[in-house]
């Protein structure tokens, strides 16, 4: 396998990556920068908040695309199994640090589904589907989203999968988790608060 086949695939990644959709669709509509606006983040949730729900779903759908398409195209490519994990690491790096926004991007876990879909659409669904179980349990939807991602690798392996999905699911998720650390941590601080003592 040529080496340049990887390195593009890798590349174009990226700079699928950087399509910040929320931003672009929050300047085409309001001529403002969603950096600047709501939380201040490049994502669909931001997104949500300025415009309503109709951005926030094409939002996802957007950044869930980049995923996509950048998979299929390295396997279009003919790219081996690691180097797609490469792959899904550079889209998600595109998204959380676009270099045209000042590497001030999104949390990546719509642009992560969508990309692996592109792996392997069951794998996709298994996130999905475990996404809708915890959130009827925990009413969050940043708490229920990341521990879907974090399941879903030991879910793979029970359901027989081979180790190297599992691998390809389990190190993009760390990279997402990173990216929500900051929101990790008020929900748990939050929570917390909520069952003390003192909040009752």
């Amino acid at each position: 396998m040529a080496v340049w086949q990887d390195l593009v695939a890798i590349v174009v990644a990226y700079l699928l990556g950087c399509i910040a959709t929320a931003y672009y669709i929050v300047r085409l509509r309001t001529r403002q920068d969603i950096r600047q606006l709501g939380s201040g983040n490049v994502g669909g949730r931001n997104a949500g908040r300025v415009l309503g729900r109709s951005a926030f779903a094409i939002v996802a759908v957007g950044d869930a695309l980049k995923g996509l398409i950048a998979v299929l195209f390295a396997r279009y490519l003919g790219v081996g199994a690691w180097a797609i994990m490469l792959v899904i690491l550079a889209v998600l790096a595109g998204h959380i640090w676009p270099a045209q926004l000042g590497f001030k991007g999104g949390k990546g876990a719509a642009t992560l589904i969508g990309a692996l879909a592109g792996y392997n659409v069951m794998i996709a669904l298994l996130v999905v589907g475990i996404f809708v179980v915890l959130f009827v349990i925990l009413r969050s939807f940043t708490l229920a989203g990341l521990l879907a991602l974090v399941l879903a690798p030991f879910a793979l392996l029970l359901l027989g999968r081979p180790q190297m999905d599992s691998v390809v699911m389990a190190v993009p998720v760390l990279l997402v988790i990173f990216a929500h650390r900051e929101n990790v941590r008020t929900k748990l601080q939050s929570r917390a608060g909520a069952s003390s003592p003192r909040a009752r």
